[in-house]
């Protein structure tokens, strides 16, 4: 059995959808509607062929002009003159006005195609991106001549074993394109999508088709930032995690001893949930002190306060977060949860995961992420997020406000299931006097009490009475 032939496009993420990357000498059709990301998926797979994979690149623009181009390129940090000074990289701008378009004759491409093999030829190209190709037909009514000639085009192509990603702009309807024909000739087809959700935008990217080979289903968040282009796999994590018998201290030498005097195990995921002011932030807190004493490096994600504030108002407890930071063992992101769509926040803070290499994760709360999505929303993240973590053997502990018993966001978001621990803060009114009281509904694996305890905050930490 033939195998299918890919080259990879560098693009993090994709080429683990895809299995591999785009088909070699075959050609690639990545539609979308304006902003969606088509030109900046182009730019990144020539540029990374030619820098990492030494497969030089031609850029044809039929929109935009050199100068122009070279800014795009800029703002992924590099330097197209350079690259061009290199024979790396051959950037080309073909002007088309529909105005001074008109059908007297034959229409056909043949002048693009000894533009083009110029190009390739001049540095030995490998790799060549149309952008967009709609508008070399921008004129045309005649739509057989505008087959024909696309049909034409994607052969030559192939025939001169390029590897080609065509850009072109969202159709009407059901039609990935305007003109509905690249879709049928191209052998694999990438569609984006720039959607807004309550105020919120997120990318999508879907694989169409991709003939001879197998791929990713469905769609896939992706982002742009100053590394350029990352897709986030959603399908690609599997029930396989490792499974450790260490266990590790929880922080809190009273709830130590309701868990059989040895805390969570190493590498689970720990759900604290209660309403406000039972103490969910302190817990964080205190697990984050225990393992940064161990030496342990923690990443803490804070959707709420500000690092100056939960570092003030942890030392009201005796837990000096500072000192860990400065230490380096401990690094605070802090962001406001619509400042992104989920699928972007997830992909952050996977990002963070990978540069920090952290042994302890902390998302405090989760419940503030219902504000940019669904419940519904908020279970696939967090369901990912958890088979990414456990994936990595990284022990987490997510805080979430409730607004009674301490349960109702476990439960109502359906998380309950995929948490191996959970503990459970609550206020109870005692006379005259509120008391704050913890419950350790859960632990798998493992034996923990079942009883009721008071949680009492000293200024030598936390304690709980049972």
């Amino acid at each position: 059995m033939e195998i299918l032939e890919k080259i990879p496009t560098g693009i993090r993420g994709f080429d683990e959808i895809t299995e591999g990357g785009l088909p070699k000498a075959r050609c690639t059709l990545v539609a979308g509607g304006p902003g969606s990301g088509k030109t900046m998926f182009a730019m990144q797979f020539l540029l990374n062929g030619a820098i990492n994979y030494d497969e030089p690149g031609v850029f044809m623009s039929f929109e935009e002009k050199k100068e122009d181009l070279a800014k795009n390129f800029s703002s992924l940090g590099f330097d197209i003159n350079e690259l061009a000074a290199q024979k790396k990289v051959s950037i080309d701008y073909v002007r088309v006005e529909r105005k001074e378009i008109s059908e007297t004759g034959e229409y056909d491409l043949e002048g693009l195609f000894v533009r083009l093999d110029y190009a390739i030829k001049k540095i030995g190209a490998k790799r060549v991106v149309l952008d967009t190709v709609e508008s070399l037909f921008a004129g045309l009514s005649n739509g057989a001549i505008l087959r024909a000639e696309l049909r034409r085009l994607f052969e030559w192509l192939k025939d001169n074993g390029m590897t080609a990603v065509i850009t072109g702009e969202k159709g009407d309807g059901a039609a990935i394109t305007r003109q509905g024909l690249e879709e049928y000739v191209s052998d694999c087809v990438v569609v984006l999508d720039n959607r807004i959700y309550d105020q919120v935008a997120t990318r999508r990217l879907r694989i169409i088709k991709y003939r001879g080979s197998v791929h990713g289903q469905g769609e896939y968040p992706f982002l742009f930032d100053e590394l350029g282009m990352s897709v986030l796999p959603v399908s690609s994590l599997k029930l396989e995690h490792k499974v450790s018998e260490e266990h590790i201290l929880t922080g809190v030498k009273d709830l130590d001893a309701m868990m059989d005097d040895v805390g969570y195990f190493k590498g689970s995921t720990i759900l604290v949930t209660g309403s406000a002011g039972t103490g969910k932030s302190t817990m964080s807190a205190s697990f984050t002190e225990a393992a940064c004493k161990r030496g342990e490096k923690v990443l803490y994600f804070s959707f709420e306060e500000s690092p100056r504030q939960l570092k003030r108002n942890m030392r009201s407890v005796g837990i000096d977060l500072e000192k860990y930071e400065k230490q380096g063992l401990l690094k605070f992101h802090a962001t406001r949860p619509t400042e992104y769509g989920l699928e972007s926040h997830l992909l952050l803070m996977q990002r963070a995961i990978q540069e920090g290499k952290p042994s302890v994760v902390i998302i405090d709360p989760l419940s503030n992420l219902v504000m940019v999505g669904t419940l519904l929303d908020v279970k696939s993240i967090l369901i990912r997020l958890v088979d990414y973590l456990k994936d990595w053997g990284i022990t987490a502990m997510f805080s979430s406000l409730t607004s009674g018993t301490g349960t109702e966001f476990g439960t109502i978001a359906g998380i309950s299931s995929i948490i191996d621990s959970w503990i459970v803060l609550r206020d109870m009114r005692e006379g005259r006097e509120i008391k704050r009281e913890l419950i350790v509904l859960k632990s798998r694996g493992m034996p923990h009490s079942r009883k009721i305890g008071q949680l009492v905050f000293t200024d030598g930490g936390l304690k709980i009475l049972t």
